[in-house]
């Protein structure tokens, strides 16, 4: 992280915190004599001695066993001892910007749906060396093979089971075998697509392995993203390590799920990745994997079987589908064939996968790999099968379907990890009660093919950033990736690095955080070139429009709630500085206007005002109302559980965004996240400080305006833009007859002038007000400004006229719709009316006319998105026919 002379002052966070440019030593003991400092300066030495050499018997990353930093090490070592103990804390903190900014998640599963939290990512790489990743690559790639020939003998031929290889529980027991995809096979010469290990390495320097992952793979996508972030926040480490790239990896999986089409004559064959939704556990791995692969992320609603194929919905139309990256788990993938109860598959998917007509990966029942009991077996099935020693062995492993591993379980219970052989749960034997141990034991007596023992996973030990101490050493482990080609396998170089913590009594090390993982080699092999006729054969996917009913629904609510957002803000920051100059000077002239300002604030967002003095009365408010009146503001600002607040328009703004995460810019997420700090530093002061929450305000309103920037300049012009913009637009002309419902009746002229500016500034249109009418306030007046002015974008003929372009743009428009005819009669009751007929009032001083026209409108306006919402953005329900015509619309 050392920056060159040419590096101005301004330039990355890292190298600013720099403290100087001080010699260093040329020799590695010199810098881990600095390293073995500056830890007992940090008072995180307790896993080392004074010379800086491992003391628990943990493999150290970082230091030798003579007690020297390692040679790959010792640039990266030297360049973090140097920024110090505050570095440090910079450094992190700079990482939690950037995961902030890119909107990198991750969603606990629970009872009950919980908000995705930011991702946790320790900055300080781990680092792998060449001589390293090759015994783990090659270690990879044949325990990838060896599984592909167990799957594919599993679902073929069975002669691992006939031949006594493999006993017929590890198989038939087990819930990752599906027997309904008994005889499926995907295109080509392998059937696990995908295949990752959690690795570790033990204290003799060997790496072994944990877990094999093969239902739906989850972290490349965090793996790519975390490289992103880390690369960002200590781009000079980065360029010094010179790390190999996982681009390759995302670029090579792009062009084998493109060659995995089942339609050979298919020259642009349509992938999609099907993910669980939102709520999953690790939605954002599987939408940032859909981006950067360039493939529509879909659910389970968005497709459909219709002449024994799997289409995806579109307005009016449906599009083929060839290839399904699979993030469902299998049982969950089709409830006509497997499980009825699953709202995440599609009814009917196993048997368009029995005729052939599409392509999923991972393949149904790949699950079976997963069972624990399977480690014990495969040093003689690689012998079997590859004629090849295993390379990368398991954790020791003992099942309790044979009987001298079966004495060994149930003397050990309380020291090792036990496994379901049947569903994969897992008991960690070290935190059992001795009652506990007792029922387990009888348990594994009864059925002992239903256990598995493992011996806890050793981890090694390396640099990491914790809490104020600064720099530590902490367990570490790593998941790989692999890949099938046309001519074997292949790893990501690098994966998704895991932190670790140990905890008591178990000594489990519980994961609390990633790291990066880079690979050190000198030159790397391209992974892309494998053949070099590959690209010409089938050049690229073609680029598909999704226009599902739900990917549309999203987007149609992200402009809602977008707009929404805006105007509440606008609203709010009128009110906030009038309340700020009357709240203790109310005998000011225009103070009784604030219960007018209130009233509207209320009604344009739904919630109920405090109570506050008659809009004729101007007498001096008791504290505590005027406490009341600031009280409400700041709820409206800050409560996310407010319907109508700021804070719950953004978070609803911010699910839907997350739900078509695969179809916006990744700034979006950085603009959002600077709007959630904003919120969230400002809620931390419980509200107390009352002049912050006018540059929440500002801060809130200038990120909204950049996101509506981004929709409005940056955005493709396809359906799901213009269904986003009707959304926009019926938010935005509902809010307009809200805001000017409080120019409905007459008040005093102080009062007139206070109101009638407060709603100009919050239509962003006081300016051009003030440049046509002067100082002259008349209701027609705004009214012709905001409601029949076609050239002011702000104005609500502008959304009706744009509206009705947005309409006749979508795919299938007949110009006819509901949503349209309601349209139009807005449009008409617009055009009726005489501006200044809205002056007219009664005998109490309502102007009836003016309000009539704005509840007729609101009204419209609400049947328009009522019937959009119903026609165009909801999914079918009920059974669908499988095999029907796919003239249907969807």
């Amino acid at each position: 992280m050392r920056r060159s002379s040419s590096d101005s002052s301004s330039g990355s966070e890292v190298g600013a915190v720099t403290t100087s440019d001080r010699a260093r030593s040329d020799t590695r003991a010199g810098i881990a004599e600095q390293f073995a400092k500056y830890r007992a300066e940090a008072g995180r030495s307790a896993a080392y001695d004074e010379c800086g050499r491992p003391t628990e018997g943990f493999y150290d990353e970082l230091v030798g066993t003579d007690g020297r930093v390692r040679r790959m090490w010792s640039e990266l070592s030297a360049d973090f001892v140097e920024i110090g103990v505050d570095g440090l804390g910079r450094l992190d903190g700079r990482v939690r910007r950037l995961i902030e900014d890119d909107g990198i998640t991750y969603t606990a599963v629970g009872d009950e749906p919980a908000p995705p939290v930011p991702w946790r990512l320790d900055p300080i790489p781990l680092l792998v060396s060449a001589d390293d990743w090759t015994r783990l690559e090659a270690g990879l790639v044949q325990r990838s093979r060896v599984l592909d020939e167990v799957l594919t003998d599993i679902y073929g031929p069975r002669r691992t089971l006939t031949s006594g290889l493999l006993p017929p529980e590890v198989v038939f027991g087990h819930h990752g075998y599906v027997r309904a995809a008994h005889g499926i096979t995907i295109p080509g010469r392998h059937q696990l697509f995908l295949h990752a290990c959690d690795i570790s390495r033990w204290s003799d320097g060997r790496f072994h392995v944990s877990a094999d992952w093969a239902q739906a793979p989850s972290g490349a996508g965090y793996a790519l993203a975390d490289r992103r972030v880390v690369s960002t926040a200590i781009p000079e480490a980065f360029e010094h390590s010179n790390p190999r790239p996982l681009t390759p990896f995302a670029r090579a999986m792009r062009l084998m799920l493109i060659e995995s089409a089942p339609r050979a004559d298919d020259a642009d064959p349509v992938v999609v990745v099907l993910s669980p939704g939102v709520h999953s556990e690790t939605a954002f791995d599987q939408a940032y994997l859909a981006s950067r692969l360039g493939f529509p992320l879909v659910e389970s609603a968005d497709l459909v079987v219709r002449d024994g194929a799997l289409w995806m919905r579109s307005l009016g139309t449906l599009e083929r589908v060839d290839v399904v990256l699979r993030r469902v788990d299998a049982e969950f993938s089709d409830p006509l064939d497997l499980r009825p109860d699953s709202r995440l598959g599609v009814v009917g998917l196993v048997e368009v996968l029995r005729r052939g007509a599409v392509t999923v990966v991972n393949t149904l029942g790949s699950g079976l790999l997963e069972n624990p009991a399977l480690a014990v077996f495969l040093p003689e099935l690689s012998r079997a099968l590859l004629s090849e020693d295993l390379e990368l062995a398991n954790a020791p492993t003992y099942w309790g379907g044979r009987d001298a591993e079966r004495n060994h379980l149930r003397v050990r219970l309380n020291e090792l990890i036990i496994r379901s052989a049947v569903d994969g749960r897992t008991i960690y034997g070290p935190g059992l009660t001795t009652e506990q141990c007792e029922q387990l034991r009888a348990r594994v007596e009864d059925r002992g093919w239903e256990w598995v023992g493992q011996e806890p996973a050793q981890f090694s030990v390396a640099p990491a950033v914790r809490g104020p101490g600064g720099l530590a050493s902490a367990p570490v482990g790593m998941r790989l990736f692999s890949m099938a080609r046309r001519s074997g396998y292949t790893a990501m170089t690098g994966g998704l690095g895991q932190l670790r913590e140990r905890t008591e009594p178990e000594r489990t090390a519980i994961k609390i955080a990633a790291k990066d993982v880079w690979v050190r080699a000198a030159a790397p092999t391209p992974i892309a070139a494998e053949a070099p006729h590959e690209e010409r054969e089938r050049p690229r996917a073609p680029v598909l429009e999704v226009t599902s009913p739900r990917v549309l629904n999203d987007l149609f609510w992200m402009g809602r709630y977008g707009e929404r957002a805006e105007s509440a803000v606008r609203l709010l920051i009128p009110i906030h500085d009038y309340h700020q100059d009357y709240r203790y000077r109310p005998w000011m002239e225009g103070a009784a206007a604030m219960p007018v300002l209130m009233a509207t604030l209320a009604r344009a967002t739904g919630t109920v005002a405090p109570a506050v003095e008659d809009s004729n009365t101007v007498a001096a408010q008791p504290a505590a109302e005027t406490r009341a009146g600031y009280d409400y503001l700041a709820a409206l600002t800050i409560d996310r559980d407010l319907p109508g607040s700021l804070a719950f328009a953004i978070d609803r703004y911010g699910n839907a965004a997350r739900a078509v995460r695969d179809q916006l810019s990744s700034d979006t997420w950085m603009i959002l996240g600077a709007v959630d700090r904003a919120i969230a530093e400002f809620r931390g002061t419980g509200g107390a400080q009352e002049t912050a929450l006018t540059s929440v305000h500002s801060l809130t309103l200038a990120a909204l305006l950049a996101l509506s920037g981004i929709g409005g300049e940056s955005l493709v012009r396809d359906a799901g833009w213009y269904v986003m913009d009707i959304g926009k637009r019926i938010e935005r002309g509902i809010g307009l007859t809200e805001l000017l419902s409080a120019l409905t009746r007459t008040y005093a002229p102080e009062v007139e002038q206070v109101v009638t500016e407060a709603v100009l500034r919050a239509a962003e249109s006081l300016v051009s007000y003030r440049r046509r009418y002067h100082e002259s306030v008349r209701a027609s007046a705004v009214a012709a400004l905001l409601l029949f002015d076609a050239e002011n974008p702000r104005s609500l003929v502008y959304q009706l006229d744009r509206m009705a372009v947005d309409f006749k743009r979508l795919p299938g428009d007949t110009g006819t719709s509901r949503a349209q005819r309601v349209l139009a009669d807005a449009r008409r009751m617009l055009g009726r009316i005489d501006p200044t007929e809205l002056d007219i009032t009664d005998d109490t001083g309502h102007r009836g006319e003016f309000a009539e026209l704005l509840d007729g409108v609101a009204l419209r306006l609400r049947k328009i998105s009522e019937s959009f919402e119903t026609t165009k953005l909801s999914a079918p329900v009920g059974m669908q026919p499988l095999w029907g015509s796919t003239r249907v619309v969807a």
